[in-house]
């Protein structure tokens, strides 16, 4: 009621400016008069929600967004309103600045009680339907696991062993067992729910003996608290430093693993690398020390030939010129014969053709004359 009735000058006064203003400022105008009506507006709702919480129900005032009114009519509410602000401006008091932050604290709290109602609903739903489903699970997992033993125990033997009877008889008995072992897990369940619930009782005893010993607390207990709760608070602050220290420290040995890997990867590479030219290099010795060998087997035979030769050498007596003159001498005569020789064949095969030649005239004269006179009989 303040706000507006201190307003309705100003608006008026501004009223008779709008005219001499430009577009620009009074586009302007207009948002910053929307930005602050929207502020206002917000305001006012949190004000409304804090006087209907401590306002009874039924003598609760509609909210001005739920009253409904043409044009005219807020136009006239609107003027009725300024002439009464106009009278009663000393008479109206608004809240003051503390006041208002006292209201957005408490109704801050009120909205993080709610969050906090809501997100323990939240929680406890959840974990209700994650044991709903965890349960399903294990149910699941025993449905499986009693199908494979019905597959296992009875349908395969079945298959084997023929007769009806023996099939009737392996069942009842598979259904019996499962009703046993169905009936010692009832009784274990049982007995854990009876031990499950005498531990609620004492949780149960023990909460309340908390509760009241909670209500015998002092301020200088709670003192105490808050000192524990702010060393706790330091020895976490701590915790999460160191922390985040380790996290770096692991980071960094992260980083020198990964580097140390890769050298080691590489030496790898190289290691493999060598031992193939290590073989290599084991074959290449393997066949000159084989050359070697051959070599050596060579070198003995060239110095046995080289020392026979070296004992001939030594052995050997140049003859007397004489006698190497008769030698020369008769290995000229020797090479004339061998020439004479030599030509007496040439012309002993030259006459051996000319005989060869004639023999085959004549035979094949014989030939002919044969073919046209045969003899007689």
């Amino acid at each position: 009621m303040t706000d507006e009735d201190s307003d309705t000058p100003v608006s008026e006064l501004q009223g008779g400016e709008e005219n001499d203003l430009p577009v620009i400022q009074l586009c302007g105008l207009v948002e910053e008069l929307s930005y602050g009506n929207s502020a206002l507006k917000a305001e006012t709702e949190m004000f409304e929600k804090y006087y209907n919480k401590l306002e009874p129900r039924d003598q609760r005032h509609p909210r001005l967004s739920e009253i409904k009114m043409s044009g005219a009519e807020f136009a006239q509410l609107r003027g009725r309103r300024r002439s009464k602000s106009r009278v009663g401006t000393d008479r109206v008091i608004g809240l003051s600045c503390d006041q208002k932050c006292e209201l957005v604290q408490k109704e801050l709290e009120d909205m993080k009680d709610e969050i906090r109602h809501m997100r323990a609903n939240a929680e406890r739903d959840l974990q209700h339907h994650e044991a709903i489903i965890e349960e399903a699970e294990i149910r699941w997992a025993e449905v499986q696991r009693a199908v494979h033993e019905f597959k296992k125990d009875i349908l395969k033997t079945i298959s084997k062993k023929k007769g009806s009877i023996l099939a009737t008889q392996k069942v009842m008995k598979y259904i019996e067992d499962m009703n046993r072992r169905r009936d010692n897990m009832k009784d274990k369940l049982r007995l854990k729910n009876v031990s499950l619930k005498v531990q609620r009782k004492k949780m149960l005893l023990q909460l309340r003996q908390k509760e009241e010993v909670g209500e015998a607390l002092h301020d200088v207990d709670f003192q105490q608290l808050k000192i524990e709760n702010a060393q706790f608070l330091e020895t976490i602050e701590a915790k999460n430093q160191e922390l985040i220290q380790l996290k770096l420290v692991s980071g960094n040995t992260l980083q020198v693993l990964s580097a140390y890997k890769s050298k080691l990867r590489q030496a790898m590479e190289m290691s493999i690398n060598l031992d193939k030219e290590i073989l290599l290099r084991n074959e290449l010795l393997e066949k000159i020390e084989k050359e070697t060998l051959q070599v050596e087997e060579d070198r003995a035979k060239a110095e046995a030939v080289n020392r026979k030769l070296r004992k001939q050498l030594a052995e050997f007596r140049s003859p007397q010129v004489m006698v190497y003159v008769r030698e020369k001498i008769l290995n000229a005569d020797l090479e004339k014969t061998i020439k004479t020789w030599e030509r007496k064949v040439e012309i002993a095969e030259m006459s051996l053709k000319g005989y060869r030649k004639a023999w085959n005239k004549m035979k094949t004269t014989n030939e002919q004359l044969q073919a046209i006179c045969p003899p007689e009989k």
